[in-house]
């Protein structure tokens, strides 16, 4: 029902490895045999299943009414913003206050202490668990990595992670609202 009632009719949402996984084995997508994720989430399968949603169920094909253009992924270690070309822009600086704002909250800090968090996100990846996929590393000078797949672009930052979190409640909720507050909504685009 999420899928076919819910994902056209909202531009963006926010999904945890949970609801993504969920998503996709509820209706038939890439990777839904795997019963759980083993760890933190394989980044080239979380692209996948991105991919498929916003191809199946957005506005991933031109030819579709969908209104779902945006998708911001987050995990423990890293958080991905997959977005359909040409409907949202300044989504690096997105991707990271959603990264920012996880450690921050979490810690219970205003500003980030680099003695309370960890890096957790892999630093070596595939942009796919399929082929063709790239091989990706991450720059600690540019922490947002970036390629295409398609009509989709993927944003990726890792997250620094807190090694003793005091508040968690509601931190999915805080880390999609800030990010889609650094957004850019371009609207309809006619490519």
């Amino acid at each position: 029902i999420v899928q076919e009632q819910v994902m056209p009719m909202v531009s963006s949402m926010g999904l945890n490895e949970q609801e993504l996984l969920f998503l996709s084995q509820a209706a038939g997508g890439p990777h839904a045999a795997l019963p759980a994720w083993k760890g933190i989430p394989d980044v080239g399968r979380v692209s996948d299943i991105l991919l498929w949603i916003l191809e199946h169920y957005g506005r991933g094909a031109i030819s579709s009414e969908s209104d779902l253009t945006r998708i911001h992924f987050h995990t423990l270690a890293y958080h991905i913003l997959a977005t359909v070309g040409g409907h949202w822009g300044n989504q690096a600086a997105a991707v990271m206050a959603g990264a920012r704002v996880a450690s921050s909250q979490a810690c219970g800090l205003r500003v980030v202490d680099v003695e309370k968090v960890e890096l957790k996100a892999p630093l070596e990846f595939y942009s796919s668990h399929s082929e063709p996929r790239d091989h990706l590393s991450l720059n600690p000078a540019e922490p947002v990595m970036v390629w295409r797949r398609g009509n989709v672009t993927f944003h990726m930052t890792p997250v620094l992670v807190c090694k003793h979190p005091l508040r968690t409640v509601g931190l999915g909720d805080a880390i999609s609202a800030e990010g889609l507050y650094y957004s850019q909504f371009k609207g309809e685009q006619h490519l």
